[in-house]
């Protein structure tokens, strides 16, 4: 057998070697190969539906997989400096909550920061987990929450020396990362996992001037959004695993709740842009780096708007930061963050990554050219011209600390009532509310809905902030507890 190495995509290449045996299809999917569905084939192309196939010998099986699947995923951890990696093609989400899942059980206790994406937190709806929040700092000049303060974790471990896990955001949607290594030596000092959701840190592993990786830092479980910076399809992500962590056991954790019809388009996309990044990463970020310097600068130099980076380290809750990040604040001329993403979207063509109360985030890559670059700049410097106004009233934070009176899963499933939302302070709260992205809740089951929360979620619908989560498609009732 012919050694592997990261010149090698086992995937794609027995997809290749599958193509030419020109198999005739008594199996699923029923387009055959897009000859049931011309529409469709004209519409994503021939050869991409005439690899969206079955498992079968020849191209393995993700749930049990013993050939070119369970090889593209040792090239994966050897790429990622791993001793595992499994491939997920249900996106980060289906990674965060299988490695909740694997560690926690109904009743165990996991430290996490408040501002996890929401499905963390649907994770502990779906094993009964119980949240031990640690309240990140708020970086009052620019109203974001920052990462996890090592004295707040210490602290948390005094007061929870039972807690299975400590589960770290590794970035921030922002580019904030708390300081991984020190986090790490903590929790295993005490027999504790760590997690890390590394959702928008693929590029930390191939390149030289980003934050350390979580499987560098020590990490036990990191989940990796491969689609996000890594170039593979949309829903194509990486479960990452340290040498104390039971393979076998993860994979059936996987299984419970992963599909038994994986896409071998997402499958191929994960295995072609490992190869990718293994090979060509360092140069790719670097050149990424390189844009994102140079759209900062400019951006700082029209004035009002504030593109933040390193300067904002402080040696603890903003321990590090990642400098591909172009987060930009915009309050200082007048407009909120989703206003600016509305405009750049409506009147310039331009589709940024996000925008909240305070922020926007254009996402860089290697598929950015120079001039795209040019035509963001040259936009927020009309958008500030022509719209920008007195920020007098504007609200001037991203994060509202909770107060949590009942599990997760516990308020989820209780007995409910629908109320309207103005008259909902002072109730519990039995689902979710949050602006997407970025997805972090601003409200989740089992938190207290108070006066400041409402004026909020009000702001942000006034401003015109994707808000989703709860049964009422409006928002303007919450499910909330009998």
């Amino acid at each position: 057998m012919t050694e592997l190495s990261q010149v090698n995509a086992p995937i794609y290449e027995a997809l290749r070697r599958f193509r030419r045996m020109r198999v005739v299809p008594f199996d699923v999917p029923g387009h055959k190969r897009g000859r049931g569905n011309m529409e469709l084939t004209e519409f994503l192309g021939e050869d991409c539906m005439n690899v969206d196939v079955n498992s079968m010998k020849p191209l393995d099986n993700l749930c049990h997989p013993v050939s070119v699947i369970k090889d593209a995923e040792m090239l994966a951890a050897q790429a990622f400096g791993a001793f595992n990696a499994f491939f997920m093609v249900g996106g980060t989400t289906s990674a965060v909550q299988s490695m909740i899942m694997y560690a926690c059980k109904e009743g165990d206790k996991i430290i996490m920061p408040r501002n996890v994406h929401r499905s963390a937190i649907n994770a502990l709806i779906l094993t009964g987990a119980v949240p031990v929040y640690v309240n990140p700092d708020v970086n009052k000049q620019l109203g974001i929450s920052l990462g996890m303060s090592v004295s707040q974790v210490e602290q948390a471990i005094r007061d929870n020396p039972d807690a299975k896990a400590i589960m770290v955001n590794n970035p921030t949607y922002y580019g904030i990362c708390s300081d991984l290594r020190r986090i790490s030596e903590l929790a295993h000092a005490h027999g504790m996992l760590v997690l890390a959701d590394e959702a928008h840190g693929t590029h930390f592993y191939f390149g030289e001037c980003f934050p350390v990786t979580a499987m560098a830092a020590g990490a036990d479980i990191a989940s990796v959004s491969m689609h996000k910076s890594g170039g593979s399809l949309t829903q194509s992500s990486f479960l990452l695993m340290g040498s104390k962590v039971n393979a076998d056991y993860m994979r059936q954790v996987i299984n419970l709740t992963q599909t038994t019809s994986a896409s071998y388009l997402l499958l191929s996309s994960l295995d072609i842009s490992r190869k990718r990044l293994a090979l060509s990463g360092r140069e790719i970020f670097a050149q990424t780096v390189e844009m994102a310097e140079y759209a900062r600068s400019e951006i700082n130099d029209i004035g009002g708007y504030y593109a933040y980076s390193r300067e904002l380290i402080n040696g603890d809750s903003i321990f590090d930061f990642d400098v591909s990040k172009l987060s930009v604040f915009t309050l200082p001329v007048g407009l909120a963050g989703i206003e600016v993403y509305d405009l750049l979207r409506d009147e310039y063509d331009i589709q940024i990554e996000f925008g909240d109360i305070g922020n926007i985030l254009a996402y860089i890559s290697v598929g950015d050219r120079k001039r795209d670059i040019e035509r963001l700049i040259s936009a927020l410097s009309e958008i500030k011209r022509r719209f920008g106004r007195n920020g007098a009233d504007m609200l001037s934070h991203e994060y509202i600390s909770p107060v949590v009176t009942e599990t997760p899963r516990k308020a989820f499933y209780s007995d409910k009532v629908s109320v309207p939302l103005k008259e909902s302070a002072g109730r519990v709260c039995t689902e979710f509310v949050m602006c997407y992205p970025p997805g972090i809740p601003i409200l989740a089951p089992g938190e207290l809905i108070t006066q400041e929360i409402i004026e909020y979620i009000m702001y942000a619908k006034e401003k015109g902030c994707q808000m989703t989560g709860t049964e009422d498609i409006n928002i303007e009732r919450l499910n909330v507890q009998v």
